[in-house]
């Protein structure tokens, strides 16, 4: 099993860096441009800046969060311009839609290695994403003994990071 976030080390299964330069924004920027350019698509600067609130956010973001942001640097931005960004963002593999809180995240590794696993801080918005090709193939044999086809190629957990456990487990209970 692979696990992603943005202050992993270089390892070998993988051909690219992990090192922090590696994942600054500026850095995961310009892959994403040459992502683009490589599938004859473009990052138009109102989607440039939909990804960077994201990859600066450290967490995932909903749509009316990202829009009341983008009206810093685009005071005429309306829902629609945001969802636009966001399912070019999607189509391109350069961001994950998470249904379990309703929200967007940065793919940390925009090179192409896939992540079939996305854990999902329901307190705070923190994802993490796992490559875990051994579950990910015992959990569609499971569905589709059940009957069922999975529709995606990502599966979404729901979990409580150990930051926000920590706080819940400091909070005082009500007298």
């Amino acid at each position: 099993m692979t696990f992603r976030t943005p202050s992993d080390t270089d390892h070998p299964e993988h051909t690219h860096q992990h090192g922090a330069a590696a994942h600054s924004v500026a850095y995961q920027l310009l892959e994403a441009i040459r992502h683009c350019e490589q599938r004859g698509t473009r990052l138009t600067p109102i989607r440039q800046h939909v990804l960077t609130l994201l990859l600066e956010s450290g967490r995932s973001l909903k749509a009316y969060e990202l829009l009341e942001a983008m009206k810093q640097l685009y005071p005429q931005a309306k829902p629609p311009t945001v969802y636009r960004a966001l399912d070019f963002l999607v189509e391109e593999g350069l961001i994950h839609r998470l249904d379990a809180v309703n929200a967007w995240t940065a793919c940390q590794d925009v090179s192409g290695h896939h992540h079939d696993l996305l854990i999902v801080c329901t307190r705070c918005g923190k994802v993490a994403e796992l490559s875990a090709p051994l579950i990910s193939h015992q959990l569609q044999d499971m569905i589709q003994a059940a009957g069922f086809i999975q529709t995606t190629s990502e599966t979404e957990l729901r979990a409580m990071c150990t930051n926000c456990s920590q706080k819940q487990d400091e909070t005082p209970a009500a007298p």
